[in-house]
């Protein structure tokens, strides 16, 4: 484990440096609070040693301002104090320390303190993962493995408002696979299903990394395209077209030869020109859909400026 000892008792740091590296664990000293302070800022660390009455920010400070600061990581806090009353004990357990030694420190006491901390902190970084996989997993289609309508909506809030900051352009594209609902009628609901992954590699495979590709919902997918003009986009969406259709996944219902094809609409922010939000470019993309539909599908269109 990382351990920061945090006392200005010259004996107390010394105890508490020789019990911790004799376990094995990683160790930092500081002599008071300030400087502990300083070190869990720019490394927090697993365990925290701290005596309570130290010049300047006490023990008690720094308890209230790691527990105030922490988000994904837990730091479990042991309060060392000379005083033994039980009104000190239960401040320190009250202010976020979640057990404490009494002063002189004795090796024994520290390292049973030190066991307990290694099973909570392990809890914790087991909480954190699960924490990391559902957030994960509540942005994720689970068909294709492409990021859903949550996580697009996080993310095109912040690229539109990056782009507003700095003047870049970018564009959206929503493409859909034309026929769907006759193609599951006619090959059923396994296929409708292969198909799509198929069509989500693809976009995948012909997008670049800094590219967003998601599932819309149902047969629909949607791609955010930083650094691209409304030119640019088209011709990156006429590329995705064009490898769609040269699957050459058979769609009868479309026809004698006909293959799975898309139609796709395309809107784009472009700086110093019209007031627009990033919804009302998804509106904008979606109607040129249907304009790419109307004029016979297997095609992209740019949507005309609202």
């Amino acid at each position: 484990m990382n351990i920061l000892v945090a006392d200005d008792d010259l004996g107390s740091r010394l105890v508490a440096q020789a019990v911790v590296e004799g376990l094995g664990h990683e160790c930092v000293v500081v002599a008071d609070g300030a400087a502990a302070w300083q070190a869990i800022e720019g490394h927090p660390p697993e365990v925290l040693v701290t005596d309570l009455m130290m010049p300047g920010m006490d023990g008690l400070e720094l308890c209230r301002r790691i527990r105030a600061a922490e988000q994904d990581s837990y730091t479990y806090i042991v309060l060392v104090t000379s005083l033994a009353e039980r009104r000190d004990v239960l401040s320190g357990m009250q202010a976020g320390a979640d057990d404490y030694l009494t002063k002189p420190l004795d090796p024994f006491e520290l390292e049973t303190r030190l066991l307990a901390a290694g099973r909570v902190t392990a809890l914790h970084a087991d909480l954190g993962r699960c924490r990391a996989d559902l957030v994960r997993l509540a942005r994720t289609d689970p068909l294709t493995g492409l990021r859903n309508r949550q996580g697009l909506a996080e993310e095109l809030a912040l690229l539109h408002l990056r782009s507003e900051r700095h003047d870049r352009n970018y564009a959206v594209a929503i493409c859909d696979v034309d026929f769907f609902k006759a193609y599951n009628d006619a090959y059923g609901h396994q296929a409708g299903d292969d198909a799509l992954r198929s069509v989500a590699a693809t976009l995948t495979a012909q997008t670049r990394d800094g590219d967003g590709v998601y599932r819309y919902g149902g047969e629909e997918f949607l791609l955010i395209l930083p650094e691209q003009t409304l030119p640019s986009a088209v011709a990156v969406m006429e590329r995705i077209r064009r490898a769609v259709q040269d699957l050459g996944i058979p769609h009868g219902a479309g026809g004698a030869g006909s293959v799975v094809m898309l139609s796709t609409g395309i809107a784009a922010f472009l700086p110093g020109g019209r007031t627009v939000t990033s919804e009302e470019l998804l509106r904008e993309a979606d109607k040129a859909v249907y304009a790419a539909k109307s004029r016979g599908r297997n095609a992209v269109v740019a949507a005309e400026a609202g």
